[in-house]
């Protein structure tokens, strides 16, 4: 056989490379992968950075804030020589009658300065065993609440209105709408500001008075005995420091520059406006929420559930400042009468906040009979007592009153000689008008489906524990 006719000698085949463009792909992708991760982990660290949709889906997934904000806080400084004598007098007993009452035990420092355990009202009195009226609220966060006023401020106005001008005018305007994030639904000019439950003081000032000669309270019998018992404290040579050598001479400016001072450790003192709570770090980037945390926020600030934000406002001012969990109005919600208290033994007493018994000048403007100043929600799960007449102790019953008061009213209020449901007990009928029944949840009807949940309102309860601000150091 030829050599060009012989057979090749079978070999093995040679391994192929794979092609260059399959390794080019495999590559990329794992880069995409890579930037990927890269991008979920900056989005995470910084969901601010991030476009809004991807922001959104960061919160859902981690309850981070994806739109910090800069919080304005007030300056913190070594307290004035006025307001450590403010703190003296503000932690001093003996000067109550009973010299065993003094402002800190009905607002305790430890209790958000509120009340320092769950009786309905305080005691006080000369003997400390009478009834309080109402149960006291807390101090926190009051620097910032305006005066009392009706409507919108005219405190530009040389030629402004009086207040009770405001109100008549008022009369008859068909009450507004409130709904979370939303605007009023009128021109309605409504009670809003002032101090106490019923906005009787206007100031700081006025406020620290109010106690002082409360038969229920603090018990003096006049301001002559007061400025006798400044003059008597251990401290009383910072008076004279402060205000001269004559000051004890008029007792009444004495009382009145005590009460200054106790209005200036108020303001001064960083422990009543720390504003250092979870909500307040998350607003500013610094904290997670739990997602029931989350949950309950936006249940907060939904207006077809909870509408909590229609009355406590949850967003920061434009200027930077916390927000206050208030609109500093007045509402007539008609929870139930508290027969436990001595007043309330009188079957003709009704308190009816800003229209009486404690303040007169409104007591002919009957629209108002019932309304209550709208306190804060800061710290408010710390509390032990719950509105002005003290008929709840905890989240869960204040939550089960706005959810059903209209859906199953006989949960709350009872039955009549009738046999029917006495609705809104703690109003004389003819006030009961005024009571709301517009702003979600009580818009809904008896026999109807409530507003939320028994989830719902435990994640709502969750939020509202993040409102809770920590411990801050003496001053």
């Amino acid at each position: 056989m030829s050599e060009l006719s012989a057979s090749p000698t079978p070999s093995s085949p040679t391994p192929r490379a794979p092609a260059r463009p399959a390794r080019l792909v495999l590559r990329a992708a794992a880069a995409v992968a890579i930037a990927a991760l890269g991008f979920c982990a900056y989005a995470v660290a910084f969901p601010a950075n991030v476009p809004e949709q991807v922001g959104d889906i960061v919160e859902n997934l981690t309850g981070a804030n994806p739109h910090p904000v800069v919080l304005q806080r007030p300056p913190v400084a070594p307290l004035s020589a006025m307001a450590q004598l403010g703190k003296k007098l503000f932690f001093d007993p003996s000067l109550s009658a009973s010299g065993q009452q003094s402002c800190a035990s009905c607002h305790s420092p430890d209790h958000a300065y509120g009340p320092p355990n769950s009786l309905d009202v305080q005691k006080g009195g000369l003997a400390m065993t009478q009834q309080g009226y109402r149960p006291p609220p807390s101090l926190m966060y009051l620097y910032r609440q305006p005066n009392f006023s009706i409507g919108p401020d005219a405190g530009e106005n040389d030629d402004a209105p009086t207040v009770a001008q405001q109100a008549t005018a008022a009369a008859n305007v068909v009450k507004s709408q409130k709904t979370a994030g939303g605007a009023s639904t009128s021109v309605e000019m409504v009670p809003q500001g002032g101090l106490f439950w019923d906005g009787r003081a206007d100031t700081l000032q006025q406020q620290a008075y109010g106690p002082l000669m409360n038969p229920v309270e603090m018990a003096n019998t006049s301001i002559d005995t007061v400025a006798e018992k400044l003059k008597n404290t251990p401290y009383a040579k910072e008076f004279n420091a402060l205000f001269g050598a004559r000051v004890f001479d008029d007792h009444r400016l004495a009382v009145a520059e005590a009460m200054f001072a106790i209005s200036r450790y108020q303001v001064e003192d960083q422990s009543f406006h720390p504003y250092n709570s979870k909500y307040d770090r998350w607003l500013e980037g610094r904290a997670h929420l739990s997602q029931a945390e989350l949950h309950g926020l936006r249940l907060f600030n939904d207006p077809d559930k909870a509408n909590c934000a229609g009355c406590h406002l949850s967003k920061p001012a434009k200027d930077g400042l916390p927000p206050m969990f208030t609109d500093y109005q007045y509402e007539a919600l008609g929870v139930p009468r508290n027969r436990k208290l001595a007043q309330n033994q009188d079957a003709k007493f009704f308190d009816l906040g800003v229209c009486g018994p404690f303040r007169s000048d409104f007591k002919d403007q009957t629209q108002y009979c019932g309304m209550f100043l709208t306190p804060t929600l800061r710290n408010t799960s710390t509390r032990s007592v719950f509105f002005h007449n003290g008929i709840y102790h905890n989240l869960d019953q204040v939550m089960a009153f706005y959810n059903e008061r209209n859906t199953d009213p006989g949960k709350f209020y009872p039955h009549g000689a009738n046999g029917k449901i006495d609705k809104y007990d703690d109003i004389p009928a003819q006030f009961q008008k005024n009571v709301d029944v517009t702003d979600a949840p009580f818009d809904r009807k008896f026999g109807e489906k409530p507003a939320m949940t028994a989830d719902e309102i435990r994640d709502i309860e969750a939020f509202l524990k993040t409102l809770n601000d920590d411990p801050v150091a003496a001053n």
